[in-house]
């Protein structure tokens, strides 16, 4: 991170010195003006500047002399009866953008007019952090731009009436934070760090939270019969990896919601090799293993009631002389046999094996996989949704529901035995690609074939986990989409 903060929530605080923020709803007065602004120059500068509060504007003021404050900043809210959870998160996270070098602030934010609850509080404070996460671990030479990289956490201190609810939902908060930036860390991380094994070791770490962890190597797989994935991994010196994470919060008897990722941790396309222009952005290809290991790291640190399963199958797509090659027809460990027709098709060779062994093992209540899957569904919705794909109606409505509250949205894309049509294989019971048309249709087709009957729902997050346009919530590259999405779905629809 390369802006850290120290929150304190308190019923009073005068500010001494740094930055002073005080929020204004449309047609009210700004928090906090009488403690910030003894001069009234909020309201002096607020006319000139024709500020109404409109959501997300702001005023940015040196303070006049008298205030206990150097600087203030005041940040519209917009409408005081629209207001949701993410606007306050985008609220903090526009803060945050404005901050620059300091070592203190103060938010007065219960505005007037507006109904501030502890909740509200909690999520300002988290896209103030959201807002501030940097990767920035190989830079030798940090620019101490904005006093970004001084290194000392800034204290923040959030007064609000509402201090015992407020640290209540913080706690979840930091949960959630931490989630998000463990999965954009590992989308960040160059490949030649991040390896299968690497990965794993990461995930490991969870046994400090409670989550019970286990490895399968490259031997276990072949005698459980993954074909599939083996297949994507044998061109690659580093060995695969599929990382179980159990975290047990439920009634002990409660079968678990279980969450499958893709983890290629890079992926040159293998022999089908991929353009080189762009070729770079393939180490992000396990983002949805990053989600998965930042959602269990959630649920463990915030002690969610549910039993929940994370799957991750960690492999390595490289085009040497052991590659696996078009044409080859390879054994998944369901026993359905799939021809390779193209190697760059390697994320649902990996899943199919994962999904298949986690509802044979696990009988999960429902499956969710998340992969960056597929390129097409980039072409049907650009980088502001992901694809979601589901068998089950129930499933998908919660996926969709939690998508909007979190601003992490989701579009359902059809299913359909006319596609299962165009995934069928001369030589084998189906091939691993349809064609260029529906490719991301095709893709999920094909993963259906290995889940049976259980509700299972595919996130194809290919346009949306890593490369998506900057907002208030996140200015990373990897962008940890889908942790706060499931985290969301837990908690609405499947903990106790």
């Amino acid at each position: 991170m390369s802006m850290k903060f120290e929150f304190t929530f308190a019923k009073s605080h005068r500010p001494s010195g740094g930055v002073a923020v005080l929020l204004k709803a449309l047609g009210a007065q700004a928090a906090g003006a009488d403690v910030a602004d003894p001069e009234d120059v909020v309201a002096k500068a607020a006319k000139v500047k024709k500020f109404t509060g409109k959501a997300l504007s702001s005023l940015d003021i040196l303070a006049p002399h008298g205030s206990p404050a150097d600087r203030i900043i005041v940040l519209g809210l917009g409408q005081p009866d629209a207001l949701t959870d993410h606007d306050w998160l985008k609220a903090g996270g526009a803060v945050a953008a404005k901050l620059g070098s300091t070592d203190k602030v103060t938010v007065f934010i219960d505005a007037p007019d507006v109904d501030v609850t502890g909740k509200a509080a909690a999520d300002f404070a988290l896209g103030m952090e959201m807002n501030a996460y940097g990767f920035d671990s190989y830079k030798t030479k940090k620019a101490d731009d904005e006093g970004k990289s001084s290194g000392k956490p800034t204290k923040v201190t959030i007064v609000t009436g509402t201090v015992i609810a407020a640290k209540k939902a913080f706690a979840t908060s930091q949960a959630v934070a931490e989630g998000v930036f463990l999965a954009r860390d590992l989308v960040n991380e160059p490949a030649n760090v991040l390896g299968p094994v690497e990965f794993a070791a990461k995930a490991k770490e969870l046994e400090k939270l409670g989550v019970e962890v286990e490895i399968l190597t490259e031997k276990e797989m072949k005698k459980l019969g993954m074909g599939a994935l083996l297949g994507v991994a044998q061109g690659s010196t580093r060995p695969p990896r599929l990382v179980i994470m159990h975290w047990k919060g439920g009634k002990s008897k409660e079968r678990p919601l279980a969450f499958v990722g893709k983890g290629v941790v890079f992926d040159s396309g293998g022999i089908s090799i991929k353009p080189a222009a762009g070729m770079e952005e393939m180490k992000g290809d396990m983002g949805g293993a990053a989600a998965v290991t930042g959602l269990m790291h959630v649920l463990a640190a915030r002690e969610a009631k549910v039993n929940a399963i994370g799957i991750i199958g960690l492999v390595e797509n490289m085009p040497d002389g052991s590659a696996q090659r078009p044409g080859d027809i390879v054994t998944s460990m369901s026993g359905q046999t799939i021809e390779v027709i193209n190697t760059d098709a390697e994320g649902r060779l990996v899943l199919c094996d994962a999904l298949w062994y986690c509802n044979d093992r696990f009988k999960p209540q429902a499956i969710i996989d998340l992969a960056t899957l597929t390129g097409a569904i980039m072409v049907a919705l650009a980088t502001h949704h992901a694809g979601l794909f589901s068998n089950d109606d129930r499933l998908a409505d919660q996926l969709l529901a939690a998508g909007i509250a979190t601003h992490e949205p989701l579009w359902r894309m059809p299913l359909g035995k006319e596609y299962d049509k165009m995934i069928d294989s001369k030589f084998a019971d189906m091939k691993n690609t349809g064609g260029r048309h529906g490719g991301a249709v095709t893709a999920a087709q094909f993963l259906k074939r290995f889940v049976n009957d259980t509700p299972w729902a595919h996130l194809d997050i290919a346009g949306t986990a890593m490369g998506a346009p900057a907002d208030e919530v996140n200015q990373s590259w990897g962008s940890g989409f889908g942790v706060r999405l499931l985290d969301e779905l837990v908690r609405a629809s499947y903990e106790n």
